[in-house]
């Protein structure tokens, strides 16, 4: 016997106005989709929000070589001069088999260079070459653009209570 697929949620689940949805025999149809329940969920939301502005950041910083991670990286050691990769998995909550080859590759082309940490031997500073310097100071300019964009609905300080109430969610 072949199964259909229900087009609305099942009965168990409650609609946003908290009702639940009626029960239905068969297959359906609607003309307007309901997507309430998922709008009062905040991980639906951050991510919606996440995937309208990544989709433009990546086509603004193709030209610089660089994707989301490799952007965060530079940002951070080109703020941090002498981080060790150590501090970056800590900050960026990245894994340090996934740091190696980006450094690896950032290194390759010039835009950073590593440097002996001036109290511990055993540790390696980070460094943006000029040239990295240069790269970066473009990138943040256009990734400052497209932030301007992508939030101009709101006020500036809306913008602020947002930034520090996703901030709360993660720091």
């Amino acid at each position: 016997m072949a199964r259909t697929s229900q087009t609305t949620p099942p009965a168990s689940v409650p609609t946003a106005s908290g009702q639940r949805p009626p029960a239905h025999s068969g297959p359906c149809a609607v003309d307007v989709v309901d997507t309430g329940y998922l709008q009062t969920l905040m991980g639906y939301n951050a991510r919606r929000a996440a995937l309208s502005i990544i989709e433009v950041f990546l086509e603004r910083l193709a030209p610089y070589g660089l994707k989301p991670v490799d952007f965060s990286v530079m940002s951070t050691i080109c703020h941090n001069p002498g981080v060790t990769s150590r501090q970056l998995c800590n900050t960026l909550s990245l894994l340090p088999p996934n740091l190696v080859g980006l450094i690896q590759s950032l290194e390759s082309r010039g835009l950073i260079e590593r440097r002996p940490h001036p109290h511990d031997g055993r540790a390696v500073g980070l460094h943006a070459t000029p040239k990295g310097l240069d790269l970066m100071a473009q990138a943040e300019q256009t990734a400052t653009e497209l932030e301007a964009e992508k939030t101009a609905k709101l006020t500036p300080a809306q913008r602020k209570t947002l930034l520090s109430l996703l901030q709360k969610i993660y720091l």
